[in-house]
């Protein structure tokens, strides 16, 4: 599945990946999206697109979830130059944390300053309900492990990095306007990351919930850390797809995250879309 150690790639790998990027498809992206389970839909949006399968990328990862296309999407949405991920990374498919810095790092070296990180997460906060956004302001993640463990790039970023304002709060900020003008009430909460691939325990929600998580999702953190130390503006926005275990007496189910991706895929594709609209 791994090309090779992540101890073993250099900056100019990640630069002939970056390189093959833009050779395919002639132009520098401004903005980066990454749609999550659920949410594949969104990449329709994109105009005069021009679709790399991720397999055909130099030094780049391979999906292996089902409901995830698989594909690097570049093209413009709102006038705007996007490049967009049909799918991501997990540590559950069998990658080491520290191969999940690929793709963020190939963002950038192809011009990328900006990324929307999407996901489909199950709800802690018992306020919250199937089909709400999430715009995500910060994350507990104590799984011990980071994706910059290893050999540090300085040409990325430094060894010790600053946290505090991962989530932008000045794009967060806008983000609430742009649902305040597309008339969505978002939520704005923290965000638990789990390794999976198994749901979590309702002793496990209960548990996240006293550390002030609202909802939780097997990914988003590890490409986040990756921006924070690459310095990039970011917004993450999680669509609550279903109660988390245990909140309601029923299980969570990969059918359940599916079928509300499909009922919520106009409010979120709107959004995206204002969004994008008013990114500098």
């Amino acid at each position: 599945m791994k090309n090779r150690p992540i101890d073993n790639y250099s900056v100019e790998m990640y630069q002939a990946a970056a390189d093959y990027i833009l050779e395919r498809a002639g132009t520098r992206p401004d903005i980066g999206l990454v749609l999550g389970s659920a949410l594949g839909n969104l990449a329709q949006l994109i105009e005069n697109p021009v679709i790399i399968p991720y397999a055909e990328i130099p030094n780049f990862l391979t999906s292996t979830v089902a409901s995830h296309a698989g594909q690097l999407i570049l093209g413009t949405l709102e006038g705007k130059r996007v490049m967009c991920m049909s799918g991501r990374f997990h540590y559950y498919e069998g990658y080491d944390f520290e191969d999940l810095v690929i793709p963020m790092r190939v963002m950038q070296c192809c011009g990328v300053q900006t990324v929307i990180l999407t996901n489909a997460a199950g709800a802690i906060n018992e306020s919250y309900r199937p089909g709400d956004i999430m715009i995500i302001s910060d994350h507990l993640k104590l799984t011990g492990a980071s994706p910059l463990r290893g050999p540090n790039r300085e040409e990325f970023g430094p060894r010790f990095f600053d946290v505090s304002d991962l989530y932008t709060k000045r794009l967060r900020g806008l983000v609430r306007t742009c649902g305040e003008n597309l008339g969505l009430s978002l939520r704005e909460g923290v965000y638990y990351f789990a390794v999976g691939p198994q749901f979590e325990t309702p002793a496990e929600i209960r548990a996240m919930r006293i550390l002030g998580a609202d909802a939780v999702g097997m990914s988003t953190v590890t490409e986040a850390l990756t921006c924070g130390h690459m310095g990039m503006d970011l917004i993450a926005l999680s669509l609550i797809t279903n109660m988390a275990a245990g909140v309601l007496d029923q299980p969570v189910t990969g059918e359940e995250v599916d079928e509300t991706g499909r009922r919520s895929a106009a409010d979120f594709s709107a959004l995206i879309r204002e969004i994008v609209s008013r990114l500098e």
